[in-house]
């Protein structure tokens, strides 16, 4: 990391500081008050990845969630969650109202993921970047100046494999300096970034470094990342900033582990029962908010 950006002491992401964010929902509400969630991944292989990630942003609140698969082979339905309006990819970033894109989910690095990137880089919606997103960023110079130069809120969700990439560092030297390497990220990125592993870092757009305690090793599986993409996803559809919706998301999705690991088991613990408790747990906060 070179220029590295000096570390300051981190706050906590409080219980009383997150329930604040929630946000209210009126009697007379409908679905188009909370937002469109478009979630573009999903090469052959990796389909599970988009799918996680549009569950947990339907379940966590958004009002309607587009998929956008890359594999031809794609089914048209996901018939564990027929909800979610699945097409291919190339006409996802076409689709009218569209709040927010989650883009990277199992989507690979070849060239039709590297267009699709490009184009989701100069679209208006906010942007959630996870996964191959940021690892074809760590490879293209010319669309990491596109992203700095974004105007609408962008997110950043990697973990310190991709922070390494995107910083031209080795991982021992990101694990060594995470406050530092997450507000590098921001400031060469322009956006929030939530640098993700055991208390998660997280640094907003205008520079406020925050630490998060939830969570457990129990955490440690395929799909956790996708899930936390998801919810980033569906609160900055329901209104939140990008600033608030990375805090509540990274706290609850660590909460929902922990109630989880409490409830039932540490070992064994999947991604999509994570969803399912944040679901549960955030209903649960909503209520005394």
């Amino acid at each position: 990391m070179s220029q590295r950006t000096a570390a300051t002491t981190p706050k906590p992401i409080t219980r009383s500081q997150i329930t604040k964010l929630i946000p209210k929902r009126p009697r007379d509400s409908h679905k188009g008050l909370f937002g469109t969630v478009a979630v573009i991944g999903g090469k052959r292989g990796m389909l599970g990845a988009p799918l996680m990630a549009a569950r947990a942003a339907l379940k966590l609140g958004a009002g309607c969630v587009h998929v956008g698969l890359l594999d031809d082979n794609a089914p048209g339905v996901d018939v564990l969650q027929p909800e979610l309006m699945l097409h291919r990819a190339s006409d996802v970033l076409n689709l009218p109202g569209i709040t927010v894109l989650a883009v990277g989910c199992g989507m690979g690095i070849d060239l039709a993921a590297h267009k699709l990137l490009y184009d989701a880089l100069q679209n208006s919606a906010a942007l959630v970047l996870d996964a191959d997103a940021l690892n074809i960023l760590a490879l293209r110079p010319d669309f990491r100046a596109l992203l700095a130069s974004r105007q609408a809120a962008t997110v950043l969700t990697p973990h310190p494999g991709e922070a390494a990439r995107l910083l031209a560092c080795d991982i021992a030297d990101v694990q060594a300096n995470r406050h530092s390497a997450a507000q590098e990220l921001r400031k060469r990125f322009h956006g929030s970034v939530i640098l993700k592993g055991a208390d998660s870092v997280c640094v907003t757009r205008d520079a406020k470094l925050f630490i998060n305690t939830t969570g457990n090793s129990g955490m440690s599986a395929a799909g956790m990342g996708d899930v936390l993409t998801g919810m980033v996803a569906a609160f900055i559809a329901q209104g939140l900033n990008a600033n608030d919706a990375l805090l509540l998301a990274v706290h609850l999705h660590g909460a929902a582990g922990d109630a989880l690991a409490e409830q039932q088991a540490k070992i064994g613990m999947t991604a999509t029962e994570v969803t399912d408790w944040a679901r549960w747990l955030f209903n649960q906060w909503a209520a005394l908010a």
